[in-house]
């Protein structure tokens, strides 16, 4: 039902008519940035499912523990799911496998940017956005690597990065205007 919902708003309420592509679109860099920038954002939002999944999974084990304490759904579902520690681990290292992809769509679309508008920065609100998050996974690669974050702390970073990787993609893209608003809908 969700999924039918969401379809339903991307056919009507985000639909934006095609027209022809202005003259900044016309580059390869503008392919090479988008498909880095889409793979790692999916590969992003795949280690976030696992670091909800590892939440979800360490709750459970906590109400296992807790005889008095009755277990209510999503938690649940936690019985089903591998340890916590393979599911910390699996988060990481997609995000560690994501990460260079990111930051290469990023640098790909400063070339395209110097190309298209003549510098390669400009405080757009989607390259802001897109710092931001890189910031936030950076410094989630750089507490596990270097400080041994590991779980719930760990976690809480990666889902961060989830929620500004979103609010670019949805807010920044739907309703604020800026450089990146090719579609029409803000």
């Amino acid at each position: 039902m969700p999924q039918t919902l969401v379809l339903n708003s991307v056919g009507t309420v985000l639909y934006a008519k095609d027209a022809p592509l202005v003259p900044a679109l016309q580059s390869y860099w503008l392919a090479i940035h988008v498909t880095a920038a889409a793979s790692s954002e999916g590969i992003l939002v795949t280690s976030s499912v696992f670091t909800m999944l590892f939440l979800i999974r360490q709750r459970y084990d906590v109400a296992i523990a807790t005889p008095d304490k009755r277990i209510r759904f999503p938690v649940s579902m936690g019985a089903r799911l591998p340890s916590p520690e393979t599911l910390d681990k699996v988060a990481y290292r997609t995000v560690a496998f994501a990460f260079p992809i990111y930051t290469f769509g990023v640098i790909a679309g400063a070339i395209w940017a110097e190309a298209a508008w003549g510098r390669y920065w400009g405080w757009d609100p989607k390259e802001t956005w897109a710092f931001i998050a890189w910031v936030i996974y950076a410094a989630y690669l750089h507490a596990r690597a270097t400080a041994g974050w590991k779980g719930r702390s760990a976690a809480w970073i990666n889902l961060l990065g989830f929620g500004a990787m979103t609010f670019n993609f949805f807010v920044v893209n739907i309703v604020i205007s800026g450089l990146h608003s090719y579609a029409g809908l803000n």
